[in-house]
């Protein structure tokens, strides 16, 4: 063998050598970037979703069985956090925002009464609608005033609620009655539907016009009717996030969790149509 050959023999090792680790530096500052690119992204990721502290929620007394279904998914997915509810009829609860009551979140069940909110520039994100509610009327169990439409509810001697005029339910059963041009005068207003749907529930009343998710939420306590004027008279709810909200950014994740499909299941198990 000859000294040239032995020369390029070794010199073909060495460069063998060398690619060898250079593609094996290049292969570990790869996975390194990738690596360090997806911790970089898990960390960012895990941030975003890192919220604490309470949440409070001022929603439509309608929306009570489901917000506190949502409310107790939302402590469990973000540990360190708790969400305090005010329920009410909507009316009443904007009210009080612009009063300056603390609050994060507003789900109002019409967009009317959120607009008292949004008009003195109290909400920090514009209103979304997130479900609408149809009505329906709630009799005594078994129905034995055999109610089978809204004109029944006029009905001599039948002792009929309502809810307020100025509350969401009120206005749409309003808006029902006027569409089928039927007077009703009730035993009594009520301040917010859950108050409607107690006085049939305690037999302090033969009827009440409510929403579908309530007569659903009552179970057993009371019978539903469906009548087809509800159908001209259905309300959209909208929520939004409130200005100078003290927890605006587990606020922000709460109003995620409502719209989500996860959120969007649990309000239609509950009667609500979606949006």
């Amino acid at each position: 063998m000859t000294r040239y050959t032995r020369r390029t023999r070794r010199t073909l090792q060495v460069t063998g050598v060398g690619v060898a680790a250079l593609l094996a530096l290049s292969a570990c500052s790869s996975g390194s970037d990738s690596s360090s690119k997806k911790d970089s992204s898990s960390a960012s990721k895990n941030s975003a979703k890192k919220v604490t502290g309470t949440v409070t929620v001022f929603a439509a007394a309608s929306l009570k069985e489901s917000f506190t279904t949502l409310g107790k998914d939302f402590e469990k997915a973000h540990p360190g956090t708790k969400v305090t509810f005010s329920f009410g009829g909507s009316d009443t609860l904007a009210a009080s925002i612009t009063g300056g009551a603390p609050a994060d979140v507003f789900a109002a069940a019409s967009p009317k009464t959120m607009a008292i909110v949004t008009d003195k520039k109290d909400a920090a994100t514009a209103p979304s609608t997130f479900v609408r509610n149809q009505l329906e009327i709630a009799t005594l169990p078994g129905n034995p005033d055999k109610v089978s439409s809204l004109k029944d509810l006029t009905k001599s001697g039948l002792k009929v609620v309502l809810c307020d005029k100025t509350v969401p339910c009120g206005a749409a059963a309003q808006k029902a009655l006027d569409a089928s041009k039927l007077k009703l005068t009730p035993a009594s207003y009520e301040q917010d539907v859950k108050s409607a749907l107690t006085k049939v529930e305690l037999k302090e009343a033969d009827a009440a016009v409510v929403y579908k998710t309530d007569v659903k939420a009552a179970g057993g306590k009371v019978d539903g009717v469906e009548f087809p004027e509800s159908a001209n008279a259905i309300n959209d709810y909208p929520i939004a996030l409130l200005k100078d909200a003290p927890n605006a950014a587990a606020a922000k994740e709460f109003i995620a969790l409502v719209q989500s499909a996860e959120g969007q299941k649990v309000l239609t198990a509950a009667g609500f149509l979606k949006p």
